[in-house]
């Protein structure tokens, strides 16, 4: 492991460099992963793995969108991909469960029966095991229960795989009844395309992944984007101008420099103005928003949102209400604006 200084925090990390994929593929050369999920995860991360030469079968509802797509990326119906995962289980040495949290609720006790001593169960989100109580998602003891969690989407791990760059990930060690969970938690990490892994818990993970989520990652800025546009709309600007100010320049020029090389950096690239603005604004968003922050970590930690998601998701018409909420979104005056602002790109202009 490396140690590295994380803003005067001393942190491990485990690198591509100390852990190599040749070391990865050694781990694993005796296991078989079966992957139970296609979705954005599973897709992603088995492709990454078959890539780098490790066994892997993928268990998934026949019919749906997923498995048209593991059909697709070339598994074999019976020989790679099999619609009981209960057979997907049994043939397996690393279960991957990469079903929707609610999915791993309802196909826990196919799950468990097939379960054998000396396997591994693999998560990618601390949510079932965490929440135990309201899962029933208890692993029997004499598994190893480890955790990778990529930091992106599951679309991301492949695409970035695909470029060579990799995502970070965490990884976490749950119930070590082998000896060897660690080189298998390390090992699976490297070998579904990580950039480098970092330390964690189930617990940490889950309480920071919810709250991310909801936060900046996508809640929070959603709902500070259209406060934004709608006062400006309110106050005569236009659309088209509304949401290049709220969202084409934070996306599309803004985003991309603060990645790149840290917001010190943006604030000091960009014009006095913006610059003395921004820096005078930003303490009073931070104790504007960090009640409503506290509130959510609050609900993360008590079970509230974990329960919001399972009584919902859960629901048999559950798609169909998304769908009708992600109409509306499609359908307001911003993102219709956004539809209009994208295809005037330069990469997206009619020629």
């Amino acid at each position: 492991m490396a140690t590295l200084d994380f803003g005067g925090v001393k942190e491990e990390v485990v690198t591509r460099e100390e852990f190599t994929i040749e070391k990865a593929k050694k781990v694993l050369a005796n296991e078989v992963v079966a992957i139970l999920g296609y979705g954005p995860q599973g897709h992603g991360q088995s492709l990454n793995l078959r890539d780098n030469g490790v066994k892997v079968i993928i268990g998934q509802r026949k019919g749906g969108k997923g498995w048209q797509e593991a059909v697709r990326d070339g598994w074999k119906e019976g020989e790679t991909l099999f619609d009981d995962m209960k057979e997907a289980v049994k043939r397996a040495t690393v279960v991957q469960y990469l079903l929707s949290d609610a999915g791993q609720k309802e196909h826990w006790p196919t799950v468990r029966s097939q379960l054998k001593k000396g396997m591994a169960l693999y998560f990618s989100h601390g949510f079932s095991v965490v929440f135990k109580d309201q899962t029933g998602v208890i692993p029997p003891p004499d598994v190893d229960v480890i955790l990778v969690a990529p930091k992106g989407s599951g679309r991301t791990v492949r695409t970035n795989f695909l470029a060579g760059s990799g995502i970070n990930a965490s990884y976490a060690i749950h119930q070590d009844a082998t000896g060897r969970a660690k080189e298998r938690v390390l090992a699976l990490g490297i070998a579904i395309g990580s950039g480098y892994l970092f330390p964690t818990t189930f617990e940490r993970e889950v309480h920071s992944d919810l709250v991310g989520e909801r936060g900046v990652l996508m809640g929070a800025i959603a709902g500070a984007m259209k406060a934004q546009y709608d006062v400006l709309r309110a106050h005569g600007h236009s659309p088209s101008e509304a949401f290049n100010e709220t969202v084409e320049e934070a996306t599309q020029s803004l985003y991309p420099l603060v990645g790149a090389n840290g917001m010190d950096w943006m604030f000091g690239a960009c014009s006095t103005t913006a610059q003395r603005g921004a820096l005078d604004w930003a303490p009073r968003f931070e104790q504007a928003v960090k009640p409503l922050m506290e509130l959510l970590y609050r609900d993360v930690m008590e079970g509230v949102e974990t329960r919001r998601v399972l009584d919902t998701c859960s629901a048999p018409d559950y798609r169909e209400k998304l769908e009708k909420e992600l109409k509306a979104l499609r359908e307001s005056e911003m993102w219709k604006a956004g539809a209009t602002v994208r295809s005037l790109r330069p990469e997206n202009a009619k020629r």
